[in-house]
């Protein structure tokens, strides 16, 4: 069975179930967010860099501390050319099988090793993407009782299942929409096509007029709505 139209179906069910993450941006924006997970990667992050380097787009990155510990140099030029950082966990596990303060020492390690390749301070880097997307009501308490922003996704074209270049763009394609935030993989699973994948799709969405921001300014747009 497919799993990628599911998908959508399954979130707009969750979603008001779950009022404190970020599920997507303004539906009357054309702002959309383009976000990558698992990395950063030594090979497929730069391949990455150099397609958002040549269209000048920001993008929001979702990183293992594992992989920012073992890819300093990488992660450093993510954020050296102004791209928005947040958590993925430290090593991939997800959050419903660890305790409270296994959970919060993964996300507090990935923090450090942000800190230490990019010297961004941990408060700089409150956005959290559980593995898997993966989360319980009690994981969302944490994270709001410590301060993290959970950030989920409304466009999951299962890139990592490597289904092709051309399949990935087409599930984009057909889900994306105002406000739309789109999960890719820059990591062992789907990283080796990813470069591919959105060097065919920006132009197709820059030419639908869509503009690409990162997930910070999705989450001041929601606070500016709620305000009016």
């Amino acid at each position: 069975m497919q799993l990628a139209p599911l998908l959508p179906i399954l979130y707009r069910f969750l979603q008001p179930s779950f009022p404190n993450c970020l599920w997507s941006g303004d539906r009357n924006s054309k702002a959309i967010a383009l976000t990558f997970d698992d990395g950063p990667h030594p090979q497929y992050t730069p391949e990455v860099l150099a397609v958002l380097d040549r269209y000048q787009i920001k993008a929001s990155f979702f990183w293992l501390g594992a992989c920012v510990n073992r890819s300093p140099d990488v992660a450093k030029s993510v954020c050296d050319r102004g791209h928005w950082i947040g958590l993925h966990g430290y090593d991939h596990r997800s959050f419903p099988l660890l305790s409270p303060i296994q959970l919060r020492e993964s996300l507090e390690k990935t923090q450090a090793a942000i800190y230490s390749a990019c010297n961004l301070l941990p408060e700089q880097v409150r956005d959290v993407r559980p593995p898997n997307g993966l989360f319980t009501p009690q994981t969302l308490k944490l994270f709001l009782q410590w301060n993290y922003r959970p950030v989920m996704w409304s466009v999951v074209p299962v890139d990592w299942s490597r289904p092709g270049a051309t399949t990935v763009v087409q599930r984009v394609l057909n889900q994306v929409q105002n406000g739309s935030i789109i999960v890719l993989h820059d990591g062992a699973y789907g990283g080796q096509d990813v470069a591919a994948t959105i060097e065919i799709l920006i132009p197709q969405l820059l030419q639908k007029g869509y503009q690409f921001v990162s997930v910070d300014t999705l989450w001041q747009q929601a606070k500016i709505n709620q305000l009016n």
